[in-house]
């Protein structure tokens, strides 16, 4: 689950870094009958705002009222949700690093002494995550112990384990 926004990776107008910080705050604009609306992003290296494109000319009637509220008390989670849709982030060009910004709920450590564990790995948001990462932190092992039990058979899933997931999957380790 996420404990805080991503870092944006896009270049910094003002200076060299490619590290932008959004911290959930909306610039709106408004222009007669027409709308503009911006996530704001602090440059992690000079403190430089970026302004991330949300809504650009729209008619104000076309956007829902819960959504102007939203945009107005500078919601996190709205903020959280435009970070995640694909659409905001081709537009604006961004990437996401999910470094430090997500945590694991293993409910408890009971488990990791029986010799078959069958495990549901459900995402509360859709954070890009190396399943060996998870894997390797949730039972206590290291990621090259993974591997190597990932070689062996001994970690079996219907997925592909190699690369990143952001969806929902299952796997049963083999002790």
């Amino acid at each position: 689950m996420p404990t805080c926004l991503p870092t944006v990776l896009r270049r910094c107008h003002a200076c060299a870094s490619d590290r932008l910080r959004a911290n959930g705050k909306f610039r709106v604009n408004a222009h007669h009958k027409l709308i503009d609306a911006w996530l704001l992003a602090l440059c992690t290296a000079c403190g430089e705002t970026a302004k991330l494109t949300f809504l650009e000319r729209v008619n104000v009637r076309s956007v829902r009222p819960e959504l102007l509220d939203r945009l107005h008390d500078n919601d996190p989670g709205l903020a959280a949700e435009l970070l995640q849709d694909p659409v905001v982030r081709r537009r604006n060009r961004i990437a996401l690093d999910w470094a430090g910004a997500w945590r694991l709920d293993t409910g408890g450590s009971d488990h990791l002494h029986r010799e078959v564990i069958d495990v549901s790995v459900r995402f509360v948001a859709r954070i890009p995550v190396r399943p060996v990462r998870l894997i390797a932190e949730g039972c206590g092992l290291s990621r090259a112990e993974v591997e190597r039990l990932i070689t062996e058979g001994k970690v079996v899933s219907a997925v592909r384990l190699s690369g990143k997931l952001s969806g929902d999957f299952t796997f049963t380790l083999k002790r």
